[in-house]
């Protein structure tokens, strides 16, 4: 038998995947000019923990780097872009349309002491990696107590 962490977050995931679906079948019944189902589209991503770094990874495939746009303010990490639907003008008509196109926003709140200008990223093969290092632990600051009483120091003046 296998033991499985208890994660809440997986939890939380599941539910809300399980809400888009139901909010995508009773609001997204709206066809298009083509037959298909009107569709939201909003990449995959993953949010990772290395040793020295925070790892962001999103999938988007047939975009370019171009296409996308990194933001950083008030703590708060914004991948936005607009993937473009191919239009191709054809006699014939489409049996199915399933791939969505438009444009997205994704945001992450990042740990407090981030330095946003040592933040980089890669895209590579549809795949956008954000590399974001972790703040330094703050060391509490020790506070010195001096000898002798406010009291005593006001009689000795």
């Amino acid at each position: 038998m296998t033991l499985v962490r208890f994660d809440p977050s997986r939890e939380v995931d599941s539910l809300q995947s399980e809400m888009n679906r139901v909010f995508d079948a009773f609001f997204g019944a709206s066809s298009g000019g083509n037959g298909g189902r009107a569709r939201r589209w909003m990449p995959a991503m993953d949010l990772l923990e290395q040793d020295d770094h925070l790892v962001l990874r999103a999938d988007l495939p047939g975009m370019d780097h171009e296409d996308v746009s990194i933001e950083i303010k008030d703590g708060v990490l914004t991948v936005s872009g607009e993937r473009r639907a191919e239009h191709e003008e054809r006699t014939e008509g489409f049996y199915r349309v399933e791939r969505s196109s438009g444009s997205f926003a994704r945001s992450v709140s990042l740990p407090e002491g981030i330095d946003a200008e040592k933040v980089s990223a890669d895209f590579d093969k549809g795949v956008l990696q954000v590399r974001i290092p972790k703040p330094e632990e703050r060391q509490p600051h020790r506070v010195e107590i001096g000898a002798g009483s406010v009291e005593a120091a006001a009689i000795e003046k």
